[in-house]
């Protein structure tokens, strides 16, 4: 019961800790400078969401996102906020092929290596199905959060920045919903396809409040370091390379391969919610859905990394925030049917 919610957990987190968040820039992009508080509300929030939709997935058995869509959103705006999960997923996988191109850039490697170097093992992980994602999530995420934690934590050392000097800042406090509310469709997309695959619900107790936990952790050492280089990051694609400019060759090498792994995830998760949303209409493996689906994102990834975040995060945070006030709802409106 504890291993499989892990399991959970790290699908989770790996839908979370993509090229945007591992990279700093979408940390960057909604918190910075006053922004303690504003994590720690992050965290409740991300608690809560990931606990509903969970639970909605688990009670409904569901092998793909819309019946967890249509118990959040209510029957009449499903078919709008479908059509959006499907135009998310497709424009946020797009986001994470043209990260892994700007992380090979860093390299001295093409651009269009760097894009293709993630799509050959993007489409044979689905060969194993769902259980293909899963399994390389419970092995690669440990590794991607303790890495990241060790680099944090090691800036942090080194510059003799005081872990708690901007937990008491508060002005920057309503970015925490914007910053939940973008991260919930990906959330809703992943998590539908797997309530036909969980056994209790304790696992959901342990999904929910271990990557709420692991991710606040994160999400604040990340942006306590980020406030400390806040000047050069304008001047970097990725702010976390900005992080890494004193440190030798073998921990920029390290910490990319770390990057392209939370880009590699993201991507994943995104291609698995998209993918199953559609394998009732067409009857074919999953891998061949998945080839088929990056083939139509490969021409959009030319927009750049930096780019796509800066316009398109942000449009999504805002036009989420109805989802989310429905999942922070939902407990109250259906009180009679909890048990």
């Amino acid at each position: 019961m504890l291993k499989s919610g892990v399991k959970w957990m790290f699908l989770i987190i790996g839908t979370m800790i993509g090229a945007g968040y591992a990279s700093g820039r979408e940390l960057w992009q909604f918190f910075g400078h006053e922004s303690g508080l504003a994590i720690g509300i992050f965290t409740i929030l991300f608690i809560i969401c990931c606990y509903v939709i969970l639970k909605i997935s688990y009670e409904q058995k569901s092998s793909h996102y819309l019946p967890v869509l249509r118990a959040v959103v209510g029957k009449h705006l499903t078919g709008v906020y479908d059509w959006m999960i499907i135009l998310y997923l497709f424009t946020t996988t797009v986001v994470m092929l043209a990260g892994s191109g700007a992380t090979w850039q860093a390299f001295h490697f093409s651009y269009r290596f760097g894009v293709m170097a993630i799509v050959i093992p993007l489409i044979l992980i689905f060969v194993w199905d769902v259980k293909g994602i899963v399994s390389i999530n419970s092995l690669i995420l440990p590794l991607l959060i303790l890495g990241l934690f060790f680099v944090l934590m090691l800036f942090t050392f080194d510059q003799n920045l005081t872990l708690f000097d901007h937990l008491h800042e508060m002005d920057n406090w309503m970015a925490a919903f914007p910053f939940t509310a973008l991260n919930i469709l990906p959330l809703i997309a992943v998590l539908g396809a797997i309530g036909n695959q969980m056994k209790a619900k304790n696992e959901i107790w342990v999904a929910s409040i271990g990557s709420g936990v692991i991710l606040g952790g994160i999400s604040y050492l990340y942006n306590n370091s980020l406030i400390q280089i806040s000047e050069e990051i304008i001047l970097y694609e990725i702010p976390l390379f900005a992080i890494l400019k004193e440190y030798p060759y073998e921990m920029f090498l390290f910490i990319s391969i770390l990057l392209w792994i939370a880009i590699f995830t993201t991507a994943a998760s995104g291609v698995l919610g998209l993918i199953t949303r559609f394998r009732d209409w067409l009857n074919i493996p999953l891998w061949i859905l998945a080839m088929m689906a990056i083939a139509i994102m490969l021409p959009f990834t030319s927009f750049g990394f930096s780019t796509l975040i800066e316009y398109l995060y942000p449009i999504y945070g805002l036009l989420n925030l109805y989802v989310l006030s429905a999942i922070l709802l939902y407990p109250l409106v259906n009180r009679y049917k909890m048990e």
